[in-house]
């Protein structure tokens, strides 16, 4: 985010000119002879440059900083629990019995050297659909490694994946490292086709069963001029692979997502193809995050942890939709914010401090990278939904508290259509979520948009940006409440 220029030339507005007055002042008043009156009888001038030395001389070295905490015991006993992407042991997983058992009746087949199904997982962020994926291929791995079955499972995040091609060789990739062996096609230069082959021969070659996990699927989108999204395309090539013999392997794709409508934008042929066993995850509750989080307390020395902390991060990560992700970072960063301060325990306190900086931190990792419209969207939105009893905000009113932004930072100003198209963009990042409603036959339809984080959060994060920043906060506030007023 930029950085407003008046702020360095506030901060340094002394002239060269002030340093030498202030300092022959200063000098001019702490002559030798006062020092010597306010030392101590014991204390003599010169013994003042052997305390100087003294001080220097014992500063820690970052060597010695570093070594020094690494002989401290600390509070945390075992990182990797703490992990949200670790896969934990079977008696770990809490809360997904039922899914547990459905992904592995139909992934087993693999264990006799057969195709499994496909299938489509989808539910909201941090519900277990990644873990319980990457535990049964775990198990299904080591079992046909003792049966002298070559399995591999092919996992790629599609949420930074931008084209086909991009995705192809990310596949390519993960082959390769999943069966140690070199890849013969460039990154760059090459038609998507040549990558698939490779893809293909990698496969052949050095597997008799393969999954191929594809996580956050319905974000790659690909090129817009394309007449159906990259996702649909890359379901369609993979399924069809082994009818057309391109791959001698048994072939499954387990296709994991958080939109729960993405197969609506599947291609027709790719539907025939792809034909999955659907999963569906829904929102963990409070009891069971506790339960999670119970599972990985050991990660933590004995008794370092208050009873309260547990509660508390559960009860804030069942606010946004029951991540269990979410449960587990509060835990881990105030288990290190209680380490850097130095406290022998994890306490409340911590909690609440984590959750502010989890919250922002998730924020800001959205906000960076949108439009200035984008944010200007979302920080009228949320400058109506934090004064709002239910924290949601009318996109009506939203829109009014946009034009003001416009504005006062003199920016484009977009229509009321515009608005809302960039605010349901902003729901694939579960950052916000809206409903369609009416107050009566004189309100009219408009979306009332909820968010995951506390607006707050996102007011202070967005304000960051040096544009916004200029707008007084007061101002807004003002605006938004005139605005609520005038609601019909």
């Amino acid at each position: 985010m930029g950085t407003d220029d008046s702020d360095r030339s506030r901060s340094d507005s002394r002239t060269p000119e002030d340093e030498t007055i202030t300092n022959t002042d200063f000098r001019s008043e702490s002559t030798e002879s006062d020092v010597s009156e306010d030392l101590p009888d014991s204390t003599h001038p010169e013994d003042i440059s052997e305390s100087t030395t003294t001080t220097e001389e014992s500063a820690q070295s970052i060597e010695d900083m570093l070594l020094e905490f690494d002989d401290e015991e600390g509070l945390i006993r075992d990182r990797s629990l703490l992990d949200p992407n670790y896969v934990v042991e079977e008696d770990r997983i809490v809360g997904r019995d039922e899914q547990l058992q459905e992904v592995t009746k139909m992934l087993r087949v693999a264990l006799g050297d057969n195709r499994p199904p496909n299938l489509f997982l989808y539910g909201p962020s941090g519900t277990g659909k990644s873990l319980i994926t990457k535990a049964v291929c775990n198990n299904i791995s080591r079992i046909c490694d003792s049966r002298d079955i070559q399995f591999g499972t092919i996992e790629v995040n599609c949420q930074d994946l931008d084209t086909l091609g991009v995705a192809v060789y990310e596949l390519v990739q993960q082959a390769a490292d999943e069966a140690n062996v070199d890849i013969q096609v460039p990154k760059h230069g090459v038609a998507t086709k040549e990558k698939w082959d490779e893809l293909y021969r990698i496969v052949n070659e050095n597997f008799d069963s393969v999954v191929f996990v594809l996580d956050e699927l319905d974000m790659l989108v690909g090129r817009r001029d394309k007449q159906e999204p990259a996702f649909s395309r890359l379901l369609y090539q993979l399924s069809r692979a082994g009818a057309n013999n391109e791959l001698s392997a048994h072939v499954s794709v387990v296709a994991i997502s958080n939109d729960t409508k993405m197969m609506d934008a599947v291609g027709s042929r790719a539907v025939s193809s792809f034909t999955p066993e659907d999963v569906h995850f829904d929102d963990y509750d409070a009891n069971q995050l506790q339960s999670i989080l119970r599972r990985r307390e050991d990660a933590f020395y004995e008794d370092v942890v208050d009873d309260d902390v547990i509660p508390l991060a559960a009860a804030f990560a069942a606010q946004t939709h029951g991540d269990a992700r979410k449960a587990i970072d509060l835990i881990r960063v105030a288990g290190e914010l209680a380490e850097r301060e130095g406290d022998t325990r994890v306490r409340e306190e911590h909690v609440r401090a984590a959750q502010a900086k989890v919250e922002k931190n998730r924020v800001l990792e959205v906000v960076r990278g949108i439009s200035t419209q984008k944010k200007l969207c979302l920080y009228a939105t949320a400058a109506v939904a934090a004064e709002t009893d239910t924290g949601a905000a009318r996109s009506t009113t939203g829109y009014r508290v946009y034009q003001f932004l416009t504005e006062a930072i003199d920016a484009d100003q977009y229509h009321q259509e515009t608005y809302v198209n960039k605010m349901k963009e902003l729901t694939t990042y579960s950052l916000v979520d809206f409903e369609r409603r009416s107050h009566g036959p004189s309100s009219g339809m408009f979306l009332e948009f909820q968010f995951a984080e506390r607006p707050d959060t996102i007011l202070e994060t967005l304000r960051e940006d040096s544009r916004l920043e200029m707008v007084s906060e007061d101002e807004v506030q003002s605006v938004v409440k005139a605005q609520i007023r005038n609601q019909t």
